[in-house]
């Protein structure tokens, strides 16, 4: 298979990649046979699993366009995956902004790839780190210069705080980000659940247990309990499709379906 120029020289294009099925899920073009393999397993398990994970990110794009008409000019994208079909930069600059963002993630995969594609944008970066180190990923982030943390910051965590089980420390986490992070700063958040299908909660987390990426799902209330010292704005802690959808959209009658609760909370 020849390389394409945004797939660097290190990655090894005969292993999936949990990024690149993400990518592949979005509809992306950054993805492999070897990847759309592994996505067609998970699907045979899981057959709602693309449409959650396209609810997941048009949450995002809502969310961050929440933001910018909030007047937030800096994001920070920690456990981004891949920065591509409709990442946070795309986002930003549809909506004619150069706020800077800068893309952390724990998998050298999806650094590699994501340097790769953001090596013509001089706003945007990609750093390796893990969440679970949140100083460190505060401190590397504005070491670029394209992040201020004296003043309001959009913090991303999209699909990413369930990978962060109980005794790594959640509460301890989110604290570090409320304490490091300027009054104003938003968090934008979206959390695999049981809620609303706790008969699927075993056999979700049964199948990213299997790809070596397990999860803890949590239920609304100690999803709340994460985020103390943010206020939620409305419509507070919902499913997916329920935050903020596009004017004019049809409510989505099967929401619960999605596995996944969203909000957003601003720094107080």
């Amino acid at each position: 298979m020849e390389r394409p120029s945004w797939a660097p020289e290190e990655i090894d294009l005969s292993k999936p990649s949990v990024a690149r099925v993400y990518d592949y899920y979005l509809g992306g073009s950054h993805n492999f046979e070897v990847d759309r393999e592994m996505a067609a397993q998970a699907v045979a398990m899981w057959p709602e699993l693309p449409r959650i994970m396209q609810e997941n990110r048009a949450f995002m794009r809502r969310a961050v366009r929440h933001l910018l008409d909030d007047g937030i000019t800096q994001f920070l994208d920690i456990g981004s995956g891949i920065p591509t079909v409709g990442s946070t930069h795309e986002v930003v600059r549809n909506a004619g902004s150069d706020a800077p963002v800068v893309y952390v993630d724990l998998d050298p995969v999806a650094v590699a790839h994501g340097r790769a594609i953001l090596a013509g944008d001089p706003r945007a970066a990609m750093l390796g780190g893990d969440l679970r180190q949140p100083q460190d990923v505060l401190e590397a982030a504005a070491a670029t210069g394209l992040v201020d943390l004296e003043r309001p910051l959009g913090v991303l965590l999209v699909a990413v705080l369930h990978f962060v089980h109980d005794d790594e420390g959640p509460a301890d986490i989110m604290a570090t980000l409320h304490k490091h992070t300027a009054p104003g700063s938003r968090l934008v958040v979206s959390h695999a659940s049981g809620d609303g299908r706790p008969d699927k909660a075993a056999e979700h987390q049964d199948l990213y247990r299997s790809r070596n990426a397990p999860m803890h799902m949590r239920g609304r209330a100690e999803i709340g309990a994460l985020l103390s010292g943010f206020d939620l704005v409305d419509p507070g802690l919902v499913f997916l499709p329920e935050w903020r959808p596009e004017p004019g959209a049809e409510p989505v009658a099967d929401a619960a379906l999605f596995a996944g609760i969203a909000g957003v909370g601003i720094r107080t």
